[in-house]
């Protein structure tokens, strides 16, 4: 075996490995990472894009739905311009109470989300 076939291989584990302890998480962002088929290199990505988000609310930058979703795109390149699936983690974060102002930000004045609102006052 050489050192390609090797990789794939370890690649290949390391996803399987990634599913398993998704499936024993079991929340919702779990479920949702699992059947969008992301690796845990695209998970880690992810959050790190939440990550960033949040500190660009905290710094008054003007932040929209549009520019999050082209860069969720960069990091699922599969699921180009699929914005349910980004819609649909930002609000997993939220729901999680993990990174709540971007969805906030993002997506919670969309007239859909607007029982948010009332379950939050």
């Amino acid at each position: 075996m050489d050192a390609k076939e090797y990789n794939k291989i370890m690649e290949r584990l390391d996803f399987i490995e990634f599913r398993q302890q998704l499936l024993f998480d079991n929340d919702d962002v779990s479920r949702s990472i699992f059947e969008y088929g992301l690796t845990r290199e695209q998970y880690k990505r992810i959050m790190d894009l939440m990550q960033d988000y949040r500190e660009r609310i905290e710094r008054g930058e003007k932040c929209g739905h549009g520019g999050f979703e082209q860069a969720m795109y960069e990091i699922v390149p599969d699921h180009r311009g699929d914005y349910h699936m980004c819609e649909e983690l930002v609000k997993g974060f939220r729901d999680e109470n993990r990174w709540e102002e971007v969805f906030d930000n993002l997506y919670g004045e969309m007239p859909k989300y607007s029982y948010l609102k009332l379950k939050d006052e």
